[in-house]
Order: structure tokens, then sequence, then C-alpha cells
């Protein structure tokens, strides 16, 4: 897969760049159909007012009946909408599990091309692997089937804000905004509000922005103690090396769906993954 070379950006607290926008803003248009996924709201264009003059109608999804998948002897298995659980003793925000068990969380910035995104849910199924998804709330609106396709494969999904802004620099309005946009994205398309949320454009959020999230429903603000810095597009090797290099047991990884060297290193990294002995799962696993 081809490189892309982007400048490294300037420092901030989580150094995303607005590349994952503007990526968003020109990835190929919609796919024709739809994919199945369990635990969808029921057919139908759904309208969702998420601020104030921000009105987005989803495409119609399957419904739940038609979309879950079958177990090994042909029986539909329910897949329950992600919801947000809270984790007593645990803060309040979350940057990695326990020490003491050799399982991880690769969690992945849902934004971008949906078929970089297909390609790694892909690459992940087939090692074994659960991951998280933290999906910005445009990106949904733009491709609402990935919704089903993340739940479908048994992997959580979560709250990364509605246009992925600076959240810790907005006003209470504009940040409770960011976070109940995308929530009611996720409630419309999946039938809750996502089992995690994440600030965007920060690996920990304000005070402010933490009580924000409490109050839209989320007991625990999503962190994490290992970066990638795939965003910077050093190639798949770099991106292997820097997870590869400072994973432990109990890690939570930050990666992004959106950039071509993610999907490239993402099979070397379970490899590596599996030859030390450690099993990526879903964060709600992690911590559980």
């Amino acid at each position: 897969m081809g490189r892309v070379t982007t400048p490294v950006p300037p420092p901030s607290s989580d150094r995303e760049t607005d590349r994952e926008t503007d990526t968003a803003r020109t990835v190929p248009g919609r796919r024709a159909a739809l994919r199945a996924g369990a635990g969808l709201a029921a057919a139908g264009a759904l309208a969702a007012a998420c601020s104030p003059g921000d009105t987005v109608v989803h495409r119609a999804l399957p419904s739940r009946a038609t979309g879950s998948p079958r177990s090994a002897t042909g029986s539909r298995v329910p897949v329950a909408a992600p919801v947000p659980r809270s984790f007593p003793g645990r803060p309040a925000q979350i940057a990695s599990g326990p020490r003491n068990r050799p399982r991880v969380a690769l969690t992945f910035h849902g934004q971008g091309d949906p078929s970089y995104a297909k390609a790694i849910l892909d690459a992940a199924e087939k090692a074994g692997a659960k991951v998280t998804v933290l999906a910005v709330g445009t990106w949904l609106d733009e491709h609402p089937e990935v919704a089903g396709r993340i739940i479908e494969g048994g992997h959580d999904l979560g709250n990364h804000t509605l246009r992925h802004l600076d959240i810790n620099a907005m006003s209470e309005q504009q940040a409770f905004a960011e976070i109940k946009g995308c929530a009611e994205r996720l409630r419309h398309l999946t039938g809750g509000i996502g089992a995690w949320f994440r600030p965007s454009r920060a690996q920990r959020a304000t005070p402010l922005v933490e009580r924000l999230a409490r109050r839209a429903g989320y007991p625990h603000i999503l962190s994490y103690d290992v970066d990638s810095l795939d965003y910077t597009s050093p190639g798949a090797v770099a991106v292997t090396r820097k997870v590869t290099d400072d994973i432990r047991n109990g890690s939570v990884v930050s990666l992004h769906f959106g950039y071509p060297d993610t999907v490239a290193a993402v099979p070397d990294i379970l490899h590596a993954l599996k030859d030390r002995g450690l099993t990526a799962v879903t964060t709600t696993e992690l911590l559980s």
C-alpha cells in the first residue's frame, strides 16, 4: 500500500492534525448497499437533530432480526447495543487496564476511508482479535454502514465527538453539543450511545469535558498509554515498532483508521502480540 507523505503536525495534547477531517471530506462516496449489522435500530430514515441548526437524516438500516450474526448451529446470536459501563475503582479517565494479565486494547479513531476500516477489522478478526473504535459523528453520517460492521464483528464502538475539533478549547455549550451529537448518531444507528467516550484532539479531557461526558451518560473517559503516532505517516514498520516497543500488559493503544500505514502495520502488530503472549481484546473486556 502506498505511503502518504505529510509533515509532522505541531505539538498538541494528542498531536492529531486536520488531515483526519480533510481525509473524511474527500473519501469516496457512500457504498450502494449497507452491510447488515446486529444491534441496529429499526429500518427507516431517522432524523437526528444533534445541535442547533444541524439535522441529519440517516439512511435505512437493517433491523435487528435480519442483521444478527449466526452461531455455529445457524441460530441467530443477539448482539447488544453499545452502552457505557461503570467500572468501580477505576479512575474517571482510564488510560490502561490491569497490568497482571496479558491482554491489551487496540483502539482506533474512526474517521477516513471506510475501506481502510474494513481492512483493519478483517485483519483483526482473522487473527482472533477484538478492537475498540471511537467513531466521529460526521463519519457515521457519511458511512452509517460501518457501525453495524463494527458491532457484528464483536468490537467495541464508542464516541469520538461529532466533528473531531479541539473539544478541550470549546465553551460548555459547544463541547456538550459535540459529545451529545455523536451520541445521538450512535443511538440512531445502533440503539445505544456507544461503550466509550474519547475527547477529540486530546489524550485527556479537561475537568469540564469530563463532567459533560458524565452528563451525556459516559461514566469514564477513554484515554491511552501508548501512542502509535500513525497519523504522522512514518511508514508501517515505524508504526509497528512504536507499538511493540511501548506496549505491555494492560496497555491501551491509540491508532487511526484513516492512514494506509496503519492498515499495513496492523497484521504485523497482531503477529508480534501473539508472539509475546498478548491478546488484543475490546476495552470493555480489558477492564472486566
